[in-house]
Formats: C-alpha cells, sequence, structure tokens
C-alpha cells in the first residue's frame, strides 16, 4: 500500500481523475469500480470537464459502483443511481447498458447481491477501484467488524454512518438502515485499487488504515493484501501518519 500526499482535496481531486483519464485512454476496453459521497465528486466534475473539452470517448468503459441504498427506488434523489446520474453519466457518452449500479429497491436483496457479484465475477473484477473511506474505516458500505472474505451482500449500517450521511437527507430518520455493497472480497479482486481520503475527519480512519494489521473493526485494513494499492491523502487527511510513520522507521 502506497501513499501520495497531496495538498487539498483540489490536488487530490485532479489526481484521481488523471489516473482514471489514463486508464481510459490506454485501453481499448476498460472496467472502473465508482464510488459515491461527498469525496469523489470534484473527480466527477473534473472528468466532465475533460470530456467537454477533449471529447474523451467513453463508449469502452465499463462501470460497476460499490453500493446501494436498500429500499429506495433508482429515482429517488438520495440513490446512488441518481448521484452518478447527476454527477457523471449524464455528462460523458458511456452508453447507459454498460453501467452497472445495484439495485436497491426488490423482493429479494440477498439475490440481488449474488446478482451483483456475479457479474463482477464474469469480469475478474475491476481494472481500477476508486474508494472512499468511511470516518470508521469503512470501504464500501463495509463496517467495522465485517469478515474480510464477503462477497457483496447486504448489510445493516451503523449509526456513525447514518449521522454521516444525514446530510444528504432531510431528516435522520429518512436515511436507509441497510445497504447493498461489495464486499471486502470482492474489493480485493480488483487489479489496482485507488483510495481518495481528505479533510482532518478522515484522519483518524487513515491512520488506522496504515497502523493496524488486517483488523476487521478496520475495514480498510483489509487493503494491505492487495498487491497494488495507491492512498491519496491530503495534508489534514494524513495528517497523523507523520508521527507514526517517523517512529516506525526513524
Amino acid at each position: 500500500m502506497r501513499l501520495v500526499k497531496v495538498k487539498g482535496y483540489e490536488e487530490m481531486s485532479a489526481f484521481a481523475a488523471g489516473r482514471i483519464l489514463e486508464k481510459i485512454k490506454g485501453s481499448q476496453e476498460v472496467t472502473l469500480g465508482l464510488a459515491t459521497g461527498g469525496t469523489p465528486v470534484r473527480m466527477y466534475e473534473l472528468l466532465v470537464q475533460d470530456y467537454k473539452r477533449n471529447q474523451t470517448s467513453y463508449r469502452h468503459v465499463f462501470t460497476y459502483n460499490l453500493d446501494e441504498y436498500a429500499g429506495i427506488p433508482s429515482d429517488h434523489p438520495n440513490s446512488y443511481y441518481q448521484f452518478m446520474f447527476q454527477h457523471f453519466f449524464n455528462h460523458v457518452n458511456i452508453p447507459k447498458e454498460n453501467i452497472h449500479i445495484p439495485q436497491g429497491l426488490t423482493t429479494d436483496l440477498h439475490q440481488e447481491a449474488k446478482r451483483y457479484e456475479k457479474l463482477i465475477d464474469k469480469i475478474s473484477g475491476v481494472d481500477l477501484q476508486i474508494l472512499g473511506i468511511g470516518e470508521n474505516g469503512h470501504i464500501g458500505f463495509n463496517e467495522p467488524g465485517t469478515p474480510f472474505t464477503k462477497e457483496t451482500h447486504v448489510i445493516e449500517l451503523t449509526e456513525s454512518t447514518r449521522q454521516a450521511n444525514a446530510r444528504y437527507f432531510d431528516h435522520e430518520d429518512e436515511v436507509p438502515t441497510h445497504a447493498i455493497t461489495m464486499g471486502i472480497a470482492t474489493i480485493l479482486k480488483s487489479k489496482e485499487i485507488l483510495l481518495l481520503a481528505s479533510g482532518d475527519k478522515k484522519a483518524e480512519a487513515i491512520y488506522q488504515m496504515f497502523s493496524k494489521d488486517h483488523d476487521v473493526e478496520c475495514p480498510a485494513s483489509a487493503l494491505k493484501t492487495h498487491p497494488n494499492v495507491l492512498v491519496i491523502a491530503d495534508e489534514k487527511a494524513a495528517a497523523r501518519l507523520e508521527s507514526w510513520m517517523s517512529i516506525k522507521s526513524p
């Protein structure tokens, strides 16, 4: 697991967008694992700006989103389906049939999780997986305590995660209690992983991710078992790492 420390959110976003564009321009077909939430918003804006300026084609791009809230339809304004189309898909020329997002409103969530895992198995994992990190160390919606062997599954969200996401809803009690998420084992199938972290609220999670050895209470620590992980953290998110790294490697 390698760390690149950047000055702030803008530089982090530009780095991530540049890495994605390298993949898109360097391949005849490419699969991307995409994340939602506040962290990647500017990254998507920069990709859209590039498309408008340079007409970078997305016709050969296939996307697989990390997760989706359970119990709300895809046309709900706070669904991750809507997030992706609002911030990215509506603004580039990616074919709709190339887009894959778990269905959060279905009669059998566990069957939907199995269906989604089979899609990822067919491609033997995505080429490049984009991740954020939760304040409690979750990746995707894999909360603390999630076994690292879990594939795509239904999970109950912790209260801290629901509170962190409440800003997107009118009332906290509207935040879904469950989600479908790629499991940690699913994420680890990716050929390359890019994790983004910005702001002082992520500093503890980043510290725990680097300092813990495969601790299920810090789901992101599972990434240490992957051979190709790059962490892009701004100065605030990486603030606790300097003292730890100086002690570890004097």
